[in-house]
């Protein structure tokens, strides 16, 4: 046996003992020698200021829809915080797609006191906007007033 080293049978016992004792510890420990899949996050969010006081909308209405075809979907519905934002979707993959954001823009309106014409002009303000990227980051910053709004894609 050219420099093979084969051991008795009690000696063949323990390296396999060993060998098991070893692959334990290492399914304990969580290691995992597999390459992971990379993880892919997503968001969309909103930063909304009203025009008229020139302040953050605290208090608005917003929701997400995915447009699937003719049909929404919502997916979740948020009110801008005091600093005028919402995370509307956040640290998951988005499906690449056409999604709406809809602006409660009357109500918010009405609640500060605010003439918005009887019906409101602006009752509430979709923005269609598409993603493209699953794990890219889509902020759609919203200006508005009872009678005009502006929107770009953020950064």
């Amino acid at each position: 046996m050219n420099g093979i080293i084969v051991p008795g049978r009690r000696g063949l016992w323990r390296v396999i003992v060993a060998c098991a004792a070893v692959v334990a510890v290492s399914l304990s420990s969580g290691e995992s020698h597999a390459q992971a899949a990379p993880r892919v996050n997503g968001d969309i969010n909103t930063h909304v200021l009203d025009a008229v006081s020139g302040q953050p909308a605290a208090g608005m209405a917003v929701e997400l829809f995915a447009v699937e075809g003719e049909t929404l979907r919502r997916i979740s519905q948020e009110t801008i915080n005091a600093e005028g934002r919402a995370d509307l979707w956040l640290g998951r993959p988005l499906a690449v797609g056409r999604y709406e954001l809809r602006f409660q823009v009357a109500d918010y309106f009405r609640k500060q006191g605010v003439r918005t014409g009887d019906p409101a002009y602006l009752d509430y303000v979709p923005v269609r906007f598409s993603v493209d990227t699953p794990n890219g980051h889509y902020q759609v910053p919203f200006i508005c007033t009872p009678w005009s709004y502006s929107t770009y894609r953020g950064s």
